[in-house]
């Protein structure tokens, strides 16, 4: 390999193409808590958490209603929201529980925990927290190893305690 990326490049933003900018500043605003930021016309909103630009932008040009792409297709799988900790994690948890919004998952990957969700438009979204790196699963090469086993909700909710 001639050329690797630095190692403090990060993914900056997701825009996502949705049909109906209500229901889904219901889902990003309303349940997961990002601020709107800007807005374009009555097509765009960009959304975030913090003092930053945009985290999350969501728009409407392929027209309103416009159907979501044929199941079987190449496409987003989903994308992540990085909580700063695990009681971070939980508080979401707990508030999407309380709003009965569907969950599709819950897991704990050796190195992360995740809670997985679909937006309005069936866009996947991982709501994740990383474990401590000194905690990470390594083989006998120092590879981390991840793995899919069930999040122990009852432990990420003791966080709240």
């Amino acid at each position: 390999m001639s050329y690797q990326i630095h190692p403090h490049v990060k993914i900056g933003h997701i825009h996502l193409t949705v049909s109906d900018l209500e229901k889904s500043l219901a889902f990003y605003r309303d349940i997961l808590g990002f601020n709107v930021t800007a807005t374009f016309n009555n097509s765009a909103v960009f959304l975030s958490s913090g003092n930053y630009h945009h985290h999350i932008a969501i728009n409407t040009w392929a027209g309103k209603g416009a159907p979501a792409p044929p199941k079987g297709t190449t496409g987003l799988y989903h994308f992540a929201i990085l909580y700063p900790n695990r009681r971070e994690l939980a508080k979401i948890f707990k508030r999407i529980w309380e709003l009965n919004y569907p969950i599709q998952g819950a897991s704990d990957h050796g190195v992360s925990e995740s809670i997985y969700l679909k937006d309005p438009d069936g866009n996947g979204v991982e709501l994740y927290a990383d474990k401590m790196p000194e905690y990470w699963p390594k083989d006998d090469n120092g590879n981390v190893i991840m793995y899919t086993k069930s999040l122990d909700v009852n432990s990420l909710l003791s966080e709240l305690e």
